[in-house]
């Protein structure tokens, strides 16, 4: 694919998770009752964001009923307004809300993607459905290879798919690939590691750890929304961006 838009059809036309795509496709069609009226995409969710970014998002996968009903991610869900709520408080959004395709929401510098692109059973993708959709993500981070600068990842298993389409050089002569340090560094909330790029023609890349803004998190406030602002706002400020100071309660 020779640009972010080729790259996206393609992706939102795979089959080749047999598991995955029977899965996205029953939810589609039976729907959840609150969203009955709706036509569901049920296919693939493509990255979403500034083709030029300088600030990469890398969730888990599509939500069966945020996504995978609105084609656009985190877009839809609870987890999505958390996020986007978030991005918008440190000026990387248009808007804190993020609903469906055509709500007028627009990313800043800023794009997110996923390491599987289809709504997984109980959220949980199997290694081999995560490995065999690694190749869009590599050629996602290869498109982006010319603005890059950090990525914040959301979650461990984000982070356990990231490292290796790091660690490898694109194929098709996009990115050159980073050093990853041996042992790989650990998953955490607010890690930052600083990869050096393997070709001394291209820039070194920050990645950021933050938990992922599930339920799971954000309800028992393992994750708040403070915690998720400040790591988006270090991530922004190491890519190059401006990010706003979000405004928060007082006392």
């Amino acid at each position: 694919m020779a640009d972010l838009a080729a790259l996206d059809a393609a992706v939102a036309e795979c089959r080749a998770c047999p598991r995955l795509v029977a899965w996205r496709e029953e939810v589609a069609a039976t729907k959840r009752a609150a969203f009955r009226d709706e036509t569901y995409w049920g296919r693939p969710v493509p990255g979403f964001g500034a083709t030029d970014a300088r600030l990469l998002i890398v969730g888990l996968a599509p939500a069966a009923h945020g996504a995978n009903r609105t084609g656009r991610m985190f877009t839809g869900d609870r987890s999505g307004d958390v996020l986007y709520a978030a991005l918008h408080a440190v000026g990387l959004a248009s808007q804190p809300t993020s609903v469906a395709i055509g709500d007028g929401l627009e990313l800043f510098g800023t794009r997110i993607t996923a390491p599987v692109r289809c709504a997984p059973p109980e959220n949980k993708p199997t290694p081999a459905e995560r490995d065999r959709c690694r190749p869009w993500l590599a050629r996602e981070l290869a498109l982006l290879r010319d603005t890059v600068r950090a990525v914040v990842v959301l979650g461990g298993f984000g982070w356990q798919a990231l490292l290796p389409v790091l660690a490898t050089p694109d194929p098709a002569g996009g990115h050159p690939g980073w050093i990853v340090p041996k042992p790989r560094p650990a998953f955490g909330h607010a890690a930052r590691v600083t990869l050096a790029a393997a070709s001394s023609e291209a820039a070194p890349l920050e990645l950021f750890g933050s938990y992922h803004v599930s339920q799971q998190n954000t309800f028992t406030g393992r994750l708040t929304p403070a915690m998720l602002e400040d790591v988006l706002a270090d991530a922004a400020l190491a890519a190059g961006l401006e990010p706003a100071s979000p405004r928060r309660p007082s006392g």
